[in-house]
């Protein structure tokens, strides 16, 4: 049964969407649920349970019809109420630059925007093909542009889309301007959207744009004349194939080796789980493949390239490198090299970065968990969180960046090569110099979010008071702390432990991030990396007891 307020809601979107799939979705989805079929009915409850929010993220949700879902009348909306705010913020006529990856539906999303926003008197530059965020987020400061749009869900899952918004200056919405954004899209949502006006006054941007941002990415590694180093490279079926390359070529490596099945775009992303590195099994078609060709080291780029990972022979065996290592070697080099600037990374990523800095006498600064918030430091030179997010060139790209990252890496192999040495060297020798630091993630993916909110609530009633044995402080950020807004989570602190819980921000999730570190040992390195990872497992045991998910 349908209650008499959900058939009439069913009834004015039904007349509102201009797509016929998901007007069909719906009907289907309707009439299943008049019958009694209760799938169909917890499905409609939810489509319709309230509006897709839109906050620092933008938009990103599963696709299908209704309001909490991706589609093109929340995606108009979202465009009229862009537009809007966009013009009562004095940028009346100024550019936009609308971009977007190969997930279903992302070309139609950014057709629709880029229609409304030029419907409004927006100059909009539109991407005549799919391309990787971090070129649509250079296109911003390059054109000169007011503001940014990128269809992506990045890794999430198949049928997930999203709507991604820079400001002029290039980087991500931050408060208030993503709730004053979303005032003005709960005003568009009251209209139909048949009445929102649209246009086609809008220029194609072709390879110029790729172009730009190739010359700008290889002269970041200019300085530096190693270039011999064998390579893999996996898309995991997103748009990264093409820039990677050419990027690549520009600096003067040698072309990398693809792992075929996953070089070209794919929104059913049909060889892996989830088309994230981070994942389980998600590159182990790129680590095959670098064992086979006697590779130096395989890199993996998200869908739609921002994230970085890369995977290396580390005591005599292939594995990925955590974030926070490869985090550790990009900003080891750039200081080595004289990048000069505040370097900074995220509340939830591995304290060491700070230790870095400090050697090389350059500030640290710790941020909020997401490139929203790292991109705006101050004199920034390089940021990153363990989520594999980098950014090497905050000029140019204010966000996170797979490309660029890729190219220092593969400078760093390149010239570790020469020496006869390896990444794994390279991190040995700040284990040496710095102590041992392990980090792990530790994360529980949830049907219900409420589950989520019940675990924060009695880690915070009843906090443990020692962690792996050894006793801890905890802070909750929800209070604000050391120069960091609030936010949504707990830090607990010990002599030889840290961990940080919280909310994901972008998937059904809760996140623990873990770390061990260890004073400097030079003399036994096997023996101090035994110690933090006991450490680590009881770490690891002792916050799982601690959140009982499990019941």
């Amino acid at each position: 049964m349908i209650s008499e307020e959900l058939e009439a809601a069913i009834t004015a979107w039904l007349a509102d969407d201009p797509d016929a799939a998901t007007q069909l979705a719906l009907i289907h989805l309707r009439d299943r649920a008049r019958d009694g079929d209760p799938a169909a009915s917890a499905e409609l409850a939810d489509a319709f349970a309230g509006p897709l929010a839109f906050g620092t993220a933008g938009l990103r949700g599963a696709l299908g019809p209704g309001p909490a879902r991706m589609n093109r009348v929340v995606v108009g909306r979202a465009a009229a109420g862009l537009a809007r705010y966009l013009i009562d913020q004095g940028h009346a006529g100024g550019r936009v630059i609308v971009g977007f990856d190969a997930r279903y539906n992302s070309d139609v999303f950014a057709r629709d925007t880029a229609e409304i926003l030029a419907g409004a008197g927006l100059r909009v530059l539109l991407c005549d093909e799919p391309q990787p965020t971090p070129v649509v987020a250079f296109g911003v400061r390059y054109y000169g542009c007011v503001a940014g749009v990128i269809v992506t869900a990045s890794h999430n899952p198949p049928q997930d889309n999203g709507y991604k918004v820079y400001l002029g200056d290039g980087s991500q919405i931050i408060p208030p301007a993503d709730a004053e954004i979303a005032a003005r899209i709960g005003a568009a949502s009251r209209r139909p959207l048949a009445t929102i006006a649209r246009g086609d006054d809008y220029e194609l941007l072709g390879d110029d744009l790729v172009e730009a941002y190739v010359d700008r990415a290889a002269a970041l590694v200019a300085g530096s004349s190693a270039r011999e180093v064998v390579w893999v490279h996996t898309a995991l079926h997103g748009v990264s194939s093409d820039a990677m390359a050419r990027a690549a070529c520009a600096a003067g490596f040698p072309s990398p080796i693809q792992v075929a099945v996953q070089a070209e775009p794919d929104p059913a992303f049909p060889t892996v789980a989830f088309p994230n590195p981070e994942e389980p099994g998600a590159i182990d078609l790129a680590i095959a493949l670098a064992r086979e060709m006697g590779a130096d080291l395989a890199i993996a780029s998200d869908p739609d390239a921002d994230r970085c990972a890369v995977a290396c022979p580390v005591d005599g065996d292939w594995r990925m490198l955590s974030g926070d290592e490869l985090g550790w070697l990009l900003a080891s080099a750039g200081l080595e090299a004289g990048v000069a600037g505040t370097y900074a990374c995220s509340v939830v990523s591995s304290t060491l970065l700070g230790d870095l800095a400090a050697v090389h006498g350059q500030p640290f600064r710790q941020t909020l968990t997401g490139f929203k918030w790292i991109a705006r430091v101050p004199g920034l030179a390089f940021g990153y969180e363990e989520a594999i997010g980098y950014c090497l060139d905050p000029e140019a790209v204010a966000d996170k960046d797979g490309i660029t990252a890729a190219l220092r890496a593969l400078e760093l192999a390149a010239r570790l090569k020469t020496a006869g040495r390896g990444l794994a060297d390279r991190l040995d020798d700040l284990a040496r110099d710095h102590g041992v630091c392990l980090t792990e993630p530790l994360s529980y993916r949830v049907e219900d979010l409420a589950v989520i909110g019940e675990a924060m609530a009695r880690l915070r009633v009843a906090p443990p008071e020692a962690l792996a044995g050894e006793p801890v402080a905890v802070v909750d950020l929800a209070a604000g702390s050391d120069g960091l807004p609030a936010t949504d989570g707990l830090l607990f602190t010990g002599d030889r432990v840290r961990a940080v819980v919280r909310p994901s921000g972008t998937e059904p999730k809760l996140k623990c991030y873990l770390q061990v570190r260890l004073p400097p040992t030079p003399h036994d390195l096997a023996g101090a990396r035994s110690e933090a990872s006991a450490l680590l497992s009881g770490l690891r045991h002792d916050l799982d007891l601690a959140l009982r998910l499990d019941g």
